[in-house]
């Protein structure tokens, strides 16, 4: 008779009944002894069961798909995990480490479930999720200016408790609210204070992580070479983060932001052109960051054109800012009534564009978000695009797979020019202009046109190569992309095989991760398709 499962999942699953039948298990003995197992590891006072979901419970696709934020890995031929743990307590992590690695299960630890290839919750061999979502306090301490955060919180969690205790207080990370701390930080995060302050991840003074001996351990007791890899570096790769210690940092009662289109008919090229030289340069005080998308052209029916969306924020007053653009960026055309003053906790509401302008503030704590399918890629810029070549890219917004396609320049330059680029595992500083993101989304969910908008994102991708960094051609790793490489399935990566994508994440950085993590994790337990690998063969 023949099997009903895709061609994938009937290789994986004999595989899998194979390893537990060289055992003398069935693959219901195998699983009923792995929860067994949970059982006996999470300690009585701490009860797992009720933090289980196997693919038998009621609510295990709800759980599932509540954090799933690419819906490219929720098809029917997508490989979903045994069981998935919702920690609310160290001791069900602990657990859940300990159990995976008896029964040779891998691990995929979500926090927000923003990854953009599904590497916290997809796999290629059976596996088990992790997902932080009970794990979400938040403890702000304005005396001292600092904050411990649970690896579940989402970053909109935080802003919100911080305005909580503070007008005058703020964190530079992300601009998205659900985007979850743990991977966020653990790969840098940027946002709209990158120029004033860095990187959430450069704001990290400790943090509580779970190793791959189920130990739970602090900056001390890790040691400084593990703490200065889980931060930039890709926690994931080296345990399961719990919490952060984060020093906060100061914003004026008042800030000011705007938002100002141009089209090409607007000499929106010329603009663009121009931005590249001005907005890595200008006071660390204001951040202007540029979107590029196709629009309905207000000047000729029925044609398209380019607008390049200027969107920045300022600390400080209206009136400080426009002297400072009429002095620096004169060419914009800023006037008063393009500003609006407001406070740093009403600026984070203003820059998603899906946060409606009347919503309340208790929106940031909100974690439900629509999953969509896309497709993105980064890269970093050390010299300025000529005009030739963006109107090269701007032929690029017309075609058929174009429809939602977004490209976002975001300026570096100010401090982030003073943090050497050994500092953290993120090696993106000084030489950097801007970062380019490049996102297309589409609606169809068959593989074939799933495949042409992909297509469509390489196409694009290798336009860009003259104009971007080069050897290595660099790229930001929570912009995942798998197109610049994997690791093999099994517990080894060759050195050779790993540096095609983690040479353009991390540059000579790379190097020092691998040593960490051949020390902390030499039989490459915690893996994936791009996570730091082991060159130990155990």
């Amino acid at each position: 008779m023949k099997s009903n499962l895709p061609v994938p999942l009937l290789f994986l699953s004999l595989l899998f009944s194979f390893s537990w039948a060289a055992l003398g298990l069935t693959h219901q003995q195998q699983h009923h002894s792995f929860l067994q197992c949970l059982n006996r590891h999470s300690g009585n006072a701490n009860s797992i069961s009720t933090v289980i979901y196997t693919q038998t419970n009621s609510s295990f696709s709800s759980v599932l798909e509540f954090s799933l934020r690419n819906a490219r890995f929720s098809t029917p031929n997508t490989l979903k995990p045994l069981v998935i743990v919702t920690p609310s307590h160290v001791s069900h992590i602990q657990a859940t480490i300990n159990c995976s690695r008896t029964h040779g299960l891998q691990i995929r630890i979500r926090s927000g479930g923003h990854d953009y290839e599904g590497l916290s919750y997809v796999s290629q061999v059976p596996f088990v999720i992790i997902d932080l979502i009970n794990l979400r306090s938040i403890d702000v301490d304005v005396e001292n200016k600092t904050a411990w955060i649970q690896a579940g919180a989402t970053i909109g969690e935080l802003y919100y408790r911080i305005a909580e205790k503070s007008s005058t207080l703020a964190f530079p990370a992300g601009v998205c609210p659900t985007v979850g701390v743990g991977g966020h930080f653990s790969g840098g995060g940027y946002g709209m204070l990158m120029r004033k302050y860095g990187l959430a991840a450069d704001q990290i003074i400790d943090a509580q992580l779970v190793d791959v001996n189920g130990k739970l351990l602090d900056r001390n007791s890790m040691g400084e070479d593990l703490f200065w890899a889980i931060r930039g570096g890709g926690a994931a790769s080296f345990g399961v983060v719990v919490a952060w210690k984060v020093k906060l940092v100061a914003v004026p009662s008042t800030l000011t932001v705007f938002t100002v289109n141009r089209t090409l008919e607007e000499n929106g090229t010329m603009l663009v052109h121009k931005w590249q030289s001005i907005a890595p340069k200008i006071h660390e005080d204001l951040y202007i960051r540029l979107f590029l998308r196709a629009v309905n052209s207000s000047q000729q029916e029925g044609k398209r054109t380019i607008q390049a969306s200027f969107v920045s924020l300022y600390l400080g007053r209206a009136d400080e800012l426009i002297d400072l653009m009429q002095e620096s960026f004169p060419e914009l055309g800023l006037v008063k009534e393009d500003c609006i003053e407001m406070s740093w906790i009403q600026s984070i509401m203003y820059f998603p564009t899906d946060i409606p302008e009347d919503a309340p503030l208790e929106i940031l704590l909100n974690r439900t978000g629509s999953a969509g399918i896309f497709k993105g890629k980064s890269d970093y810029v050390t010299q300025t695009i000529p005009e030739t070549a963006l109107e090269g890219l701007w032929q690029r917004f017309y075609e058929d797979e174009t429809e939602s396609l977004e490209i976002l320049f975001s300026p570096y330059g100010g401090n982030m020019d003073d943090i050497p680029e050994t500092e953290t595992p993120y090696s993106h500083r000084a030489g950097n202009l801007f970062n380019i993101h490049y996102v297309v989304g589409w609606s169809e969910e068959d593989a074939s046109e799933s495949q042409r908008y992909i297509n469509f994102m390489r196409r694009l991708y290798r336009y860009m190569e003259p104009y971007v960094s080069k050897s290595p051609r660099r790229a930001y790793m929570n912009y995942r992309d798998l197109d610049l490489g994997t690791n093999n399935n099994g517990p080894y990566t060759s050195y050779k095989q790993a540096s095609k994508w983690g040479l353009p994440y991390f540059d000579k950085n790379f190097n020092r991760l691998i040593h960490v993590k051949t020390l902390v994790d030499p039989t490459n337990f915690f893996r994936h398709q791009q996570s730091i690998p082991s060159l130990s063969r155990g």
